[in-house]
């Protein structure tokens, strides 16, 4: 039985193959290592507002490579994702979003059905950066993911 390799390489197949491998084995958890010393690194949480931008994505490409070198010296490593609501940011994106679709103002709206659209659009696009910090294959340990405005 002979199995031919693809002459092209597809890194969508790829990678979301083996990030999921990599999320399924928990392997980005904090386990003991063998210095006996700890290492932690916070990511800067990313708004909820857009995208990586390319300093996005060089401070995390940074501070995952100091984890991961870390996590070979055998220190015990947890590299820690958030997600900031960004209030003032987010509000505007989601006026705008609903003036293209509604013709409408957030003075249309009683304050409590305003923040309603708010959340949804959250609900709707707010893990977009954490879906491509995901693609570049950040080694966070996702379990502790907490959005600032998460009930304490």
């Amino acid at each position: 039985m002979t199995t031919e390799l693809s002459t092209t390489y597809s890194p969508k197949d790829t990678e979301s193959k083996w990030y999921k491998t990599w999320e399924t084995g928990k392997y980005f958890k904090p386990k003991k290592g063998k210095t006996n010393k700890a290492y932690c690194i916070i990511v800067p949480p990313p708004n909820v507002t857009g995208k990586l931008h390319a300093g996005h994505a060089l401070d995390l490409t940074t501070q995952d490579t100091l984890i991961r070198f870390k996590r070979m010296k055998g220190y015990e490593t947890l590299f820690l994702p958030g997600l900031d609501h960004a209030g003032i940011a987010t509000q505007p994106v989601v006026e705008k979003l609903v003036w293209q679709q509604e013709q409408k103002t957030r003075r249309d709206f009683s304050r409590e059905d305003f923040l309603k659209k708010i959340w949804t659009w959250k609900e709707e696009y707010g893990n977009t950066i954490l879906d491509q910090q995901k693609a570049m294959g950040a080694s966070c340990d996702w379990d502790y993911l907490t959005f600032t405005l998460d009930p304490i």
